[in-house]
């Protein structure tokens, strides 16, 4: 499958037309996604309308290339967004989210909604409603969450561009899991706006899904910007990111961490893909050492545990009053309304406390930061668990297994990426993390690039696409 990059060539050059680009995804997904339910929305009549309006010579960067959208939070006018939950109803936005319409102009033509975990709680994307999305690379395995619906589209190849959201973990996780790029950018990169002001106090970002570092960059690229209102946000870079890409870094201060913060168990396959890594940077000519930022702290966990609690408490009024209805308590899953409904509330003065604590966290971690300096850590602590294994919602030890090395990123609101660098035994892919000092997502996709090229990673598929007997 070709790179969305390479589609938006070929439909500029005129050698296909966006309406075959477009139609071709759309019949990989009524192909393929019966079994891999990445899917929960589509859109194809508008999507080949959208279609063929683009002509040869759009000097968009992304004229024709298909998109899939995460059903949570990110809206676009005329598809429903559910949040993977039968508490909210279908509801259908009249515009779309800044980001959305970003991508929108820059040429992409979005051809349906992807799945998630209700409210994007848990690390796999299963839920009540829609059921279980499928690891494309196995489909006994889960994807990944909350991204794993448009991590799993894009792996399987039914688009090759894909948006995220990402609170602790959410777009890295599920592109570890099912071996494509995602970035998680700087805070303030990407605007949330126009429907939501300062949900779970600035933490969780919108990002990319690709096969290609070029490709995320390109998308981000496009989606970052400033909107009127927007609490956090940052100047543009000083080239785009997709300049950075192709042009490389210079040499770095490269630190390496293969061992978890606070002692979380870290299996064999992901310590070997990041130390793996390293080597490459050493090779290339970087300045490697292996040293984790100062990043463990017994309180950690506690503080972590009370934002997100209260956070998407105040969620479910925000996606209430967004609905123009109220939250029906009772068509929640048992385990978010036992989180979320059922629990007593956070009193305001201990969630501020935790913010409080976690800022000071974040401070510690990057005080002595160079600027031009990034970390490498496996994206994940473990390789991918059986569909069913339904981790709890919310804060848990085996949600902790999951976003032990990425959710300290959206405390400290750095630009991280997961590359799918290492392969396990068993033929899956392995995720290794990249991060970069706050507001160089420039730098981060540079290195990314540049590992990506001294791997002779290209894009491919799953080496078993075939699902329940469809290939």
């Amino acid at each position: 499958m070709h790179s969305a990059t390479q589609q938006a060539a070929l439909v500029r050059s005129g050698e296909v037309s966006a309406r075959e680009v477009v139609q071709a995804a759309l019949d990989a997904i009524e192909r393929l996604n019966p079994q891999l339910k990445a899917f929960v929305a589509l859109c194809p009549e508008r999507a080949l309308a959208e279609a063929d309006r683009i002509r040869p010579g759009d000097s968009r960067p992304l004229c024709g290339v298909p998109l899939a959208l995460k059903d949570l939070l990110g809206a676009t006018d005329g598809l429903p967004t559910t949040h993977g939950s039968a508490a909210f109803g279908d509801w259908v936005a009249s515009h779309d989210t800044a980001h959305v319409r970003r991508l929108r102009e820059a040429g992409a033509i979005v051809v349906g909604k992807t799945n998630t975990p209700e409210l994007g709680l848990r690390p796999v994307t299963e839920n009540a409603r829609f059921g279980a999305t499928r690891n494309p690379w196995d489909p006994r395995l889960s994807p990944g969450g909350s991204s794993g619906g448009s991590a799993a589209a894009v792996a399987a190849g039914l688009v090759a561009l894909a948006d995220g959201s990402d609170f602790g973990g959410s777009i890295r996780i599920p592109a570890a899991c099912c071996g494509v790029v995602g970035i998680r950018p700087s805070t303030g990169r990407v605007s949330i706006a126009p429907d939501y002001g300062d949900v779970g106090a600035g933490v969780g970002v919108d990002g990319a899904l690709a096969r290609t570092v070029e490709d995320v960059a390109v998308a981000l690229d496009a989606m970052s910007g400033y909107e009127p209102g927007d609490r956090d946000w940052l100047p543009p870079p000083a080239r785009p990111f997709a300049e950075s890409v192709r042009n490389g870094p210079g040499r770095l201060a490269v630190r390496v961490a293969l061992a978890a913060p606070l002692g979380i168990p870290v299996d064999a396959e992901p310590r070997t893909a990041a130390a793996q890594a390293a080597d490459l940077l050493a090779d290339l000519g970087h300045d490697v050492r292996e040293e984790a930022p100062d990043w463990d702290d017994e309180g950690f966990g506690a503080a972590w545990a009370t934002c997100g609690a209260a956070s998407m408490r105040h969620l479910l009024r925000v996606l209430s009053r967004l609905h123009g209805r109220p939250v029906d308590p009772e068509a929640l899953e048992p385990a978010s309304r036992a989180w979320l409904v059922d629990a007593p509330d956070v009193p305001v003065v201990e969630y501020l406390e935790a913010v409080e604590r976690l800022a000071a966290y974040a401070r510690r971690v990057l005080t002595g930061w160079p600027s031009d300096g990034v970390l490498v850590t496996p994206t994940l602590t473990r390789l991918p668990v059986e569909i069913g294994t339904r981790a709890q919602a919310g804060v848990s030890d085996d949600a902790a297994r999951f976003s032990a090395f990425v959710r300290v990123w959206n405390v400290t609101g750095q630009p991280a990426l997961s590359l799918p660098l290492g392969e396990s035994a068993g033929g899956l892919p392995v995720g290794v993390q990249i991060v970069g000092p706050p507001g160089r997502d420039d730098l981060v996709l540079a290195v990314a690039a540049q590992l990506e090229g001294a791997a002779g990673l290209r894009p491919r598929g799953p080496a078993r696409i075939s699902i329940g007997g469809t290939s």
